[in-house]
């Protein structure tokens, strides 16, 4: 409801029929899935999305909205906006502007600041997964983004979640997207386990923010030992390629130093492949486990791979973004906050100098 006790009326969805082969396998895909899976809450992630005077109802995507806590969206928005001042400025009053939304969110909450005609806001979107009848996690689909030769080195260069993405709520969408649309309007968590307030603030959101916006799928790492529930081993990722190579990584890199069998004072190039080919490590056995799953990752598109009795499986994520009269929706006051506001930053003047070992943003460097 607004200020006024009506709710905003939802908008229209525009549908377009897919007419490229690509498309309808991509749609074909789709329903697959939904006849098949079930789908499950895992909660709300944050990010930041900016609106300028002239950008109409369309958000741009500046922090993908990944974070398991506003908070963190929050810092994100905080480095983009001091280093945008340092290095992007061209005046001193542009970077007096930057510098007072800096201060806000050294010292403050807020859920969006504004900066000479833009709108920089939190935004909150809601995860969920498919689930099979065994309640394991939807597996990538054959039309989900692949890269044509896959790249497994650690410091590969790829796009990340949600880069360059338009948030647009007239975008036309395909029949089974406006069928997922219009049926999540009115999700809102039910059931003893979720606190009064966040029941109440989720319910209120179905009134004040009517509509919803589906966000690309995105890719994570998800695994189980023995009976144990399935659990996520990472964060998300914008292609399942980008989950499998951090998979591998886990397995052959990071893994084996977090468990103390390869030193963390270990070279870089030390991995469990390199230290079993050498084949004189006390931790041998355990670690060919390890590698020899990773080979097995990087034979295809593979997409589960067992080592040691625990089962990883690359998994696809999804997520929804509701929308209000004002655009996306913002965080709830129920939101839970994991860390607190700070400066991030050395303190930056506004002509430009940074000085070091002195913290945050003074008032005398801020647009007044």
């Amino acid at each position: 409801m607004n200020e006024h006790g009506v709710r905003p009326a939802s908008r229209p969805v525009l549908v377009r029929i897919p007419v490229e082969p690509v498309e309808a396998a991509i749609e074909a895909d789709a329903f697959d899935a939904a006849s098949r899976n079930r789908l499950a809450v895992r909660g709300p992630l944050f990010g930041v999305a900016s609106r300028s005077e002239d950008d109409g109802d369309r958000w741009q995507v500046l922090v993908p909205i990944t974070n398991s806590c506003p908070q963190q969206a929050r810092d994100d928005l905080q480095s983009k906006l001091w280093f945008r001042a340092k290095d992007e400025a061209e005046t001193e009053a542009e970077r007096r502007a930057l510098l007072g939304a800096v201060a806000r969110l050294e010292t403050g909450k807020p859920s969006e600041v504004h900066v000479r005609g833009t709108c920089y806001r939190v935004v909150r979107a809601e995860e969920y997964a498919g689930l099979d009848p065994d309640g394991g996690f939807e597996l990538p689909r054959p039309t989900d983004p692949e890269p044509a030769a896959p790249d497994w080195t650690r410091t590969a260069d790829t796009p990340g979640v949600d880069a360059g993405l338009v948030l647009d709520p007239d975008a036309p969408v395909t029949p089974l997207q406006a069928a997922e649309m219009l049926t999540m309007r009115s999700f809102a968590y039910q059931g003893s386990r979720y606190p009064g307030d966040v029941l109440r603030d989720s319910a209120r959101a179905v009134d004040t923010h009517p509509d919803v916006l589906l966000l690309p799928a995105a890719f994570m790492v998800v695994e189980r030992t023995g009976d144990e529930r399935w659990g996520v081993g990472g964060g998300l990722h914008a292609t399942p390629q980008d989950a499998r190579r951090s998979l591998d990584i886990s397995l052959t890199w990071l893994g084996p130093r977090q468990a103390g069998t390869i030193p963390l004072t270990a070279g870089t190039d030390v991995d469990a492949r390199s230290v079993v080919a050498e084949g004189t490590h006390p931790a041998l056995a355990e670690l060919r486990v390890l590698a020899e799953a990773a080979d097995r990752l990087r034979a295809g598109r593979v997409n589960e791979v067992e080592a040691g009795g625990t089962a990883y499986r690359i998994a696809r994520s999804r997520r929804l973004l509701r929308w209000g009269p004002d655009g996306p929706e913002s965080q709830r006051p129920s939101d839970v906050t994991m860390v607190e506001p700070m400066a991030l930053h050395p303190r930056l003047d506004a002509n430009g100098v940074v000085h070091n070992g002195e913290e945050g943003t003074r008032p005398e460097d801020t647009a007044t």
